[in-house]
């Protein structure tokens, strides 16, 4: 008995990719690699579209009065987050996007090249984080996909009980 048939997606379930079949752990972080929200797609899914949900699932605290920020002033991500609509609908919400653009073999290189201010190793440093404390999400034991995810957020509210308690 087969959970996601070959061709019907599944949500999150597991497809084959650019790099072979698995899943895509998608993460928003703060400046600091702390998780702020995580949603996963299959291995085919596109990263772009996912990254708007993200977004739209935040709410920034600042501690202030009024009513809270809903976005952040710059987002870093790495080359598969590349298109042109994602910059536009991030510049509409007042989000500086700091993606660097995919390099094409045929197409000629123009203009200088883009200087990036943040660092987007923290994204990694918070997954590298979440697979050398849970085993279980570096295996994927679970088979339905909303389990999964689940212990993806388990994971991410164990930092913040951590953080939290110093």
């Amino acid at each position: 008995m087969a959970l996601f048939p070959p061709g019907k997606g599944g949500g999150s379930g597991v497809e084959y990719g650019f790099k072979g079949k698995g899943v895509l752990i998608h993460t928003l972080v703060d400046g600091h690699g702390s998780p702020l929200a995580v949603s996963v797609t299959p291995a085919n899914g596109n990263e772009r579209v996912e990254a708007i949900e993200l977004l739209d699932s935040l709410n920034v605290k600042s501690g202030s009065v009024g009513r809270p920020k809903k976005f952040p002033k710059i987002i870093a991500a790495d080359k598969g987050y590349d298109s042109q609509e994602l910059r536009k609908k991030m510049r509409s919400r007042g989000i500086k996007p700091e993606i660097p653009k995919r390099q094409w073999e045929n197409k000629p290189k123009r203009g200088r090249p883009a200087h990036l201010t943040s660092p987007r190793y923290i994204v990694e440093r918070a997954h590298s984080w979440l697979q050398r404390k849970y085993r279980r999400i570096v295996t994927r034991w679970e088979r339905l996909p909303d389990c999964f995810e689940c212990f993806l957020k388990l994971g991410f509210v164990h930092f913040w009980l951590k953080k939290l308690a110093k």
